[in-house]
């Protein structure tokens, strides 16, 4: 027998209807019902006889019946999705896949035309990576969701401070370089997390005594590389940190195309450690960021709210960058 009928779905009656038992046994069988005397025999032909004719739980009823949908919904903002976010939501999915959830994720955007998904799915939990925009709290709660992280009610938390830019301030100022410029992406979606890395470069320099470092933000096209570079170069600049490892690579196709030789006269340090760093022609020195821990620590934190268990510790040191030596850096030559 297939799946359906015309275009209707199997049911618990047609599993008992083909095997002959009673609808509740079956229910029992299908929803795990603690408490009834069911043989091993019986449970083990009611579930073989589901796969055979195709048998799906309706998620609906099931959630009714349960209270639950084991359904996490992953709100994401308007960010582009690079290596580093689909590794952790990848990373993320498989564990909340471990403990029987689904996770998906949902990209509210400015025009607001589509109906927030929190709305339609009756997810179990909404997480966010960045602070909820206004309205989406009581849009949430409306909907019936009571499992908001992070939640908006409680004290306000530390932030989690990147180390990345400061580490690859302090990697250049130890092999030497005491000029440093700051390349950010132009991006528009991502100005604040561009501004985060461009402040904690800055107060590394600050520390070590350097000058305030030049900044730009580059586009991913040869005139807007290559125009910085320029300025740079002009201002006696030696090394560059770079915001990710596109901009780092953008910057050492400039260099090469303009007659700078790399890491020779001009060092670059990209961050995220995504392919292109090690791809790159001198491969890219970076910093690698522990995406497989992050996307986990998400799952964490959604399944203690929901099973009601102690919450992960905070990021700590198994999700620490590392900084990933190779061909881009050196002393400077002169």
């Amino acid at each position: 027998m297939s799946q359906t009928t015309g275009a209707r779905r199997v049911t618990a009656a047609d599993i008992a209807r083909s095997l002959g038992i009673s609808r509740a046994t079956v229910g029992f069988v299908l929803n795990d019902t603690p408490g009834q005397t069911i043989s091993e025999a019986t449970r083990t032909r009611v579930l073989d006889e589901a796969r055979r004719l195709g048998y799906r739980p309706h998620i609906a009823a099931r959630a009714l019946a349960s209270g639950r949908s084991r359904i996490v919904l992953l709100v994401l903002p308007d960010w582009p999705l690079d290596f580093n976010l689909r590794r952790n939501i990848e990373e993320a999915s498989l564990a909340l896949d471990e403990a029987g959830y689904a996770l998906i994720t949902y990209t509210p955007h400015p025009t607001g035309h589509a109906r927030p998904l929190w709305e339609t799915l009756q997810p179990d939990v909404v997480l966010a990576m960045a602070p909820w925009a206004p309205g989406q709290v009581e849009s949430i709660r409306a909907a019936g969701v009571t499992r908001i992280i992070p939640d908006p009610d409680a004290p306000p938390q530390a932030e989690w401070h990147e180390e990345g830019p400061g580490l690859q301030v302090r990697r250049l100022v130890e092999l030497g370089h005491r000029r440093i410029a700051f390349a950010g992406s132009a991006d528009p979606r991502i100005v604040d997390l561009v501004a985060m890395r461009r402040t904690i470069a800055a107060a590394a320099a600050a520390e070590l005594a350097l000058d305030p470092l030049p900044t730009a933000d580059i586009e991913l096209t040869d005139a807007s590389a290559e125009a910085a570079l320029d300025g740079w170069r002009a201002a006696g600049v030696t090394a560059v940190v770079a915001y990710n490892d596109d901009v780092a690579a953008a910057l050492v196709g400039a260099a090469h195309r303009t007659g700078l030789r790399v890491p020779d006269d001009l060092s670059v340090i990209g961050h995220d450690d995504t392919p292109l760093a090690s791809m790159l022609e001198p491969r890219l020195t970076t910093i690698r960021v522990d995406t497989v821990g992050l996307g986990r620590f998400l799952a964490q934190l959604a399944l203690a709210t929901v099973e009601e268990l102690p919450e992960p510790p905070t990021v700590g040191p198994d999700l620490r960058v590392a900084l990933v030596e190779r061909a881009t850096t050196a002393p400077p030559t002169a």
